[in-house]
């Protein structure tokens, strides 16, 4: 039986579309083997058409101008000087959730649109707390689909934590209102709270984030503590979308990227950091319960640029 791949092999098969993207225009552009405008403008190329964005591309085409122009480059150095790059844009922005929140509990409100895989995400950042020996309760405040309620409640039984849970069609606000106060009795470290998907109608959404914040307000004024983004890498320019719209909804305080599975677009992850500097916790590139990591800005740019051993 073989041994279970590591993190970095994970990420491999993630990143795989855009790392072999990239890879395959990069060589096509080391024919010339120095560093000339016309190089340049094929790297450009390259990392758009590698989904990592016309601004990213065009801070890495000018970053590599400055340091390497005129110079003979192989195609490894390109790889690690372009790895370099994006890492350099990623860095700043590479910061997991930490608990630190006094009284406790830290309320984390998970916000996406349905499909995004919200809810499996809840259950993983839960078993990542575990892991870090925080004791963790859920609150189901998507209250309009029963299923959701019931994936919640299936995940949260799977990794033995506390749920707070009403009817479907509940008061969302309500519900979050029994958890801070359960988890606020009881001494629990993190409460995570999912919260409807709909966008169709971003005033519905507003209305009942505001209420959510409200109630929240009058049990800790600092609560929520951190507002989560789950964004479906598989959906490219559509996720970006996404941001505007939660960032002017709901303040967006910090994004996980999920389904990171071989078909996605992992450029776009350069794109999100690069075009609006919000913190990215932790990135998905699976189902299971620890397909889900802290993100690690210089791995994740060595796997999309091909050189990470």
């Amino acid at each position: 039986m073989s041994d279970k791949p590591s993190w970095t092999e994970r990420l491999f098969g993630g990143f795989k579309k855009t790392s072999e993207r990239l890879t395959e225009n990069l060589t096509e552009v080391v024919g010339t083997a120095r560093l000339d405008d016309a190089t340049l403008d094929d790297v450009e190329d390259a990392l758009i058409l590698s989904d990592l964005g016309p601004t990213a591309a065009a801070r890495i085409r000018e970053a590599l101008r400055e340091k390497r122009f005129g110079l003979q480059i192989t195609e490894r150095e390109l790889k690690e000087a372009v790895a370099e790059e994006i890492a350099a844009i990623l860095r700043p922005v590479a910061k997991p959730l930490e608990i630190t929140a006094f009284p406790r509990p830290q309320v984390v409100l998970v916000i996406g649109v349905n499909g995004s895989g919200k809810t499996t995400t809840i259950a993983k950042l839960a078993h990542l707390f575990q892991e870090d020996d925080y004791a963790v309760m859920l609150a189901a405040g998507d209250t309009f689909r029963a299923a959701a309620i019931g994936q919640l409640a299936t995940w949260a039984e799977r990794i033995d934590v506390p749920i707070v849970r009403g009817p479907e069609g509940g008061d969302p606000a309500s519900i979050v209102f029994d958890a801070v106060k359960k988890a606020t009795d009881i001494g629990t470290d993190v409460l995570i709270v999912d919260t409807a998907g709909r966008l169709q109608n971003k005033r519905e959404l507003m209305d009942e984030l505001a209420k959510i914040r409200k109630v929240l307000g009058r049990l800790n004024p600092e609560a929520p503590h951190d507002v989560v983004l789950v964004l479906d890498a598989t959906n490219g320019q559509n996720a970006l979308s996404q941001i505007d719209v939660f960032k002017e909804v709901a303040g967006v305080t910090g994004l996980v990227m999920t389904k990171l599975d071989g078909t996605a677009r992992g450029g776009v992850l350069v794109q999100a950091a690069q075009l609006y500097g919000l913190p990215i916790h932790a990135i998905g590139v699976g189902e299971k319960i620890d397909d889900l990591r802290p993100f690690d800005p210089d791995l994740v740019a060595r796997v999309i640029a091909g050189v990470a051993e």
